[in-house]
């Protein structure tokens, strides 16, 4: 697998051997039987990297872990929680704007695209990085696990003052990897309509990685993002 996928070199040095192991080659075989009785999968596989690519690793700030990707039509282009321009704000992205109003006074955008985001230093990653059409958590089990887990540790090993935030049980479970001594580690339940009224919403989650930031003396995430007449093409 490791030859036909192109890692950002920085994460290619680091978590780049991993694809070489049993699981992934398995994962590859699973996604090329899966592509050969016609069914669809998102994102399309140039994006699949994308977190990696917009983010590289000496560059992450703030890490946002989902699950896995949009199964909707010209939703998932491999950044978690974000879609492409054009296309309905999920409810989960819905929140999470509201909140950033609520705690920072940045207005919601006209687009859920977080490409910005991941281009100013926040890791957008899911667990599972590719997904059946209509299909929500259909490749979970198939092997991206142990890729991402890997991710997420080289980052806690190398890394230090990084915020994670964590939402929901999947999430969370991620947690176990990672030094909340060396770190900060913010955790609430999902975003989604169906928790995020039980402490998503008035978490503070956004502001509270800015404050952690800046007293490291590092620059605050700028949350906001450019209307969707200027973003840059996905």
């Amino acid at each position: 697998m490791n030859d036909r996928v192109r890692l950002e070199p920085s994460w290619k040095e680091r978590i780049g051997a991993y694809l070489d192991r049993p699981p992934m080659q398995a994962l590859s075989h699973f996604l090329r039987e899966e592509k050969a009785k016609g069914k669809v999968i998102y994102p399309p596989g140039p994006e699949i990297f994308n977190a990696f690519t917009h983010t590289p690793f000496d560059r992450v700030r703030v890490v946002i872990l989902g699950q896995d990707p949009y199964h909707g039509p010209n939703q998932a282009h491999g950044l978690s929680f974000s879609v492409r321009p054009g296309v309905r704000v999920p409810p989960s992205l819905q929140n999470m704007f509201k909140e950033i109003h609520d705690s920072l006074g940045i207005a919601p955008p006209d687009h859920g695209c977080l490409t910005p985001w991941a281009d100013r230093g926040v890791l957008l990653l899911n667990a599972v990085l590719t997904v059946e059409a209509g299909l929500a958590a259909s490749h979970q089990g198939k092997g991206w696990e142990g890729f991402t887990d890997a991710a997420i540790d080289a980052l806690n090993r190398e890394r230090e003052g990084l915020v994670f935030l964590l939402w929901g049980s999947h999430a969370q479970k991620k947690g176990q990897l990672i030094d909340g001594t060396r770190h900060c580690v913010l955790r609430s339940v999902h975003p989604s309509p169906l928790s995020a009224h039980r402490g998503f919403m008035g978490c503070g989650h956004f502001a509270r990685a800015n404050a952690y930031l800046a007293s490291r003396g590092e620059p605050p995430i700028d949350w906001s993002l450019p209307r969707r007449a200027d973003l840059p093409p996905v």
